[in-house]
């Protein structure tokens, strides 16, 4: 039996796919909240159940092989200092307990390349550089930082766990629409009204899943690996989807200090109840940041080869169309 926490996510639902294609057993945890859309008429088991409740994690986990721990609150916004806490550093230390009183075989923890210390520019960040809430950047990375390193804790405790670190994702399957996928619509929709220079590794979300599955088999016990893709411009997105759609909407670069005021201007009307800020510190940081991530030693161990992301942002918009979620 395959366990799968932050099931009905992103990246929860399309693991939960490639193991069913697998032709594995697979228990969903659910959060009681949740709609569940996502894993609808999926072969599956739900349980219904909260990473911040040890007990409910303890017979959830009730005759698992493996757990893959994917819940966890991926925010760049401001004053969610506290949710991020209690969901990704105690939730993932009750998800390590709960793995240990219930005799789990192995447990895949889904952290961040965010987690790790970021070297200066021109230095790849690979599985060397180490895990410290002190000496990383924003809420999101200080909470997976300190997860990653009590995973590492419970492995002391005779716990088998190994660590993926992916980077941005993308690709189909995306039905909140995240962050990038909200990007990709606006930019299909000709609705994005200007861009910041910078950009990122982004890897698919597929190959993520199918990163995690071969973690669980040759993932060396305590061990961290980085399933990124490819480093890719905001500017050079806009471009393959204008591309792609036959769109070519004016789309002029905003000054990133214009853009570092404004963010500034939008986290304060959030606090007050504002919607969501277009820009946000963090996310601007992110543009900013060293965007050279290497996958050199999934490649090596797990045969990892993430496709190219043209072919995600193609895919993505294909199936936001099939969705209809996009005209």
């Amino acid at each position: 039996m395959k366990v799968v926490t932050g099931a009905t996510g992103h990246l929860g639902n399309v693991l939960v796919r490639e193991l069913l294609a697998r032709q594995e057993q697979v228990r969903a945890i659910v959060l009681p909240t949740d709609r569940a859309s996502s894993l609808a008429d999926l072969q599956i088991e739900k349980v219904l159940a909260d990473v911040r409740d040890l007990e409910g994690l303890r017979k959830a986990f009730q005759g698992a092989d493996t757990v893959f721990h994917l819940a966890g609150i991926v925010s760049v916004m401001p004053g969610q200092q506290e949710l991020l806490r209690q969901v990704n550093v105690k939730g993932t230390s009750n998800v390590v307990e709960a793995c240990l009183l219930s005799g789990v075989r192995r447990l895949v923890y889904t952290s961040s390349v965010h987690a790790l210390v970021e070297p200066p520019h021109g230095t790849a960040l690979d599985e060397t550089f180490e895990f410290d809430p002190e000496r990383v950047y924003g809420d999101y990375g200080k909470t997976k930082a300190q997860a990653s390193l009590n995973v590492l804790a419970g492995t002391r405790q005779g716990l088998d766990a190994v660590i993926a670190c992916p980077s941005g994702i993308i690709g189909p399957y995306d039905y909140e629409p995240s962050i990038v996928g909200r990007l990709l619509l606006n930019a299909a929709r000709g609705k994005l009204r200007g861009y910041v220079r910078g950009g990122y590794d982004f890897v698919d979300v597929r190959d993520v899943a199918s990163g995690l599955i071969d973690l669980s088999e040759k993932g060396l016990k305590g061990d961290t690996y980085i399933l990124s893709g490819e480093f890719i411009s905001i500017k050079k997105v806009t471009e393959v989807v204008n591309t792609l759609t036959g769109k070519h909407a004016f789309c002029p670069q905003i000054p990133f200090p214009l853009a570092l005021f404004a963010s500034r201007i939008a986290e304060r009307l959030q606090l007050l109840g504002a919607s969501g800020a277009h820009f946000t510190q963090q996310s601007l940081y992110v543009l900013r940041s060293n965007g050279l991530i290497s996958h050199a030693k999934a490649t090596r161990e797990l045969g990892y080869s993430p496709r190219s992301i043209r072919q995600s942002i193609k895919n993505s918009l294909e199936w936001f169309r099939s969705a209809g979620m996009l005209s």
